[in-house]
């Protein structure tokens, strides 16, 4: 049963769904999907089209908004919007630690955590169309993964596309993980330099930081494992407009006096945790790798693999040789499961979908070519996580697709910049800029 409920300016309704787990296999198990219809307060007896939004992630629900926050305003404008958790996220059926187990052991946990990839979102998104729009094509917004989602549905089921819109998310078509994340590292080295430049105090904080750790066995109040290499991956926060900011505000009070000495502050460690656990977002560690899997090559922990290419991020030696300390970010690696209490339960599933190698195709260059659907994406430059010269190639593969290319926002424009970077999309996508 539907239940509408109001904020300030938006009536808001819950809207669930059923769908197939195996969308080859409509007779066989099904999970539930939670959807947030939103309408604006004036117009939520008219008759509108609808807008999609595919959250970023993958692993993270669909935005909480309250009232018209963010891009939401300017959506409602022109549409009825549909906030989609993707399969496995918010309010649809869980995907973790605790439930995980339902499914067996790791081998039966992997076999269905590898139907929660951009294919089988798209499937899902086109099996509950009909009861949402009567039939009638959408127009999707995707952030990020939902970018590479929305990419996958344009291969896929473009004809239940009224037009498509990329925020930070146009995908490689054919890139490996490996070309991922050794595109990722000399990128992610120029943000921490960006980042040093701002606010230099932080190079001797984050030094004493490391070196600590390096010393010291340091267990979090929830249980989390505070490894050096944990502490590089705040650097996660650097993708996002106001992220060196938050990282410098981190850091300045990082150290508390104790009478047995010089330790991490509770403050800073309750801050720590609270960045650092996968709790909330179990699929972003087990499936990150997964959705650039489209052959018979594993992905077989390939940040991991190729950080090693890059020597200088050891936190040891920068701390033995007085060098910055190299921050990381935007990937995932098998020492997160033996450090995060969230995901320590998971660390043989997700070895097996390391492993995997029958992943399918997730683009379809030909049917981008000829493309017709309505496209325009914003590509931010030298985006930490999603790579640049990527995003450009796809851009230049799909037919008709408009680029708004930018270095006025970093990867979560379209929440920072307000209604800007929808507005400028959907000028694009009808032709009006």
């Amino acid at each position: 049963m539907s239940l509408s409920y109001r904020q300030p300016g938006v009536v808001l309704t819950d809207r669930f769904f059923t769908v197939p787990l195996d969308h080859d296999d409509p007779a066989g198990e099904t999970i539930d999907l939670y959807a947030r219809e939103a309408v604006a307060s004036d117009r939520a007896g008219q008759d509108l089209p609808w807008l999609l939004y595919l959250q970023g992630g993958p692993g993270f629900g669909a935005n909480r908004f309250v009232g018209r926050q963010a891009w939401l305003g300017r959506a409602l404008e022109d549409y009825r919007v549909l906030l989609l958790d993707q399969r496995g996220t918010g309010r649809s059926t869980p995907a973790n630690r605790q439930t995980l187990p339902l499914r067996g052991g790791p081998a039966e946990q992997a076999d269905y955590l590898a139907r929660f990839r951009a294919d089988s979102i798209v499937r899902d998104c086109e099996a509950i169309r009909p009861q949402v729009t009567g039939g009638a094509p959408w127009t999707v917004l995707g952030q990020s993964f939902g970018g590479f989602c929305a990419t996958a549905y344009l291969s896929t089921h473009p004809e239940g596309l009224a037009a498509a819109l990329i925020t930070g998310g146009l995908p490689g078509l054919d890139a490996h993980a490996d070309d991922v994340y050794r595109a990722a590292y000399p990128r992610i080295e120029r943000k921490v330099a960006a980042h040093y430049a701002r606010y230099p105090m932080d190079v001797e904080r984050a030094r004493r930081i490391a070196e600590h750790l390096l010393g010291h066995e340091v267990t979090l109040p929830n249980g989390y494992r505070l490894t050096v290499e944990a502490f590089q991956s705040l650097g996660l926060m650097l993708g996002a407009g106001d992220g060196s900011h938050r990282l410098h505000l981190l850091l300045e009070d990082a150290f508390v006096r104790t009478p047995a000495g010089r330790e991490l502050s509770d403050a800073f460690q309750e801050q720590v945790q609270s960045l650092l656990s996968y709790a909330g977002h179990p699929l972003y560690a087990l499936v990150h790798e997964a959705i650039y899997g489209q052959d018979e090559r594993p992905t077989a922990w390939s940040a991991e693999r190729v950080r090693a290419e890059f020597a200088q991020f050891d936190a040891a030696t920068a701390v033995a040789d007085g060098t910055p300390l190299l921050f990381t970010g935007e990937s995932v690696h098998p020492w997160m499961f033996d450090c995060d209490p969230a995901l320590r339960p998971l660390r043989e599933t997700a070895e097996l979908l390391a492993a995997r190698t029958d992943w399918r195709p997730l683009y379809d260059p030909a049917r981008l070519a000829a493309n017709e659907v309505p496209v325009a994406a914003a590509v931010y430059h030298d985006d930490m996580y999603v790579d640049t010269a990527h995003s450009l190639a796809t851009a230049r593969a799909i037919r008709g697709l408009r680029t708004w290319v930018t270095d006025e926002f970093e990867h979560d424009g379209v929440r920072a910049g307000g209604p800007r970077v929808l507005d400028r999309l959907l000028a694009l996508a009808r032709d009006e800029a």
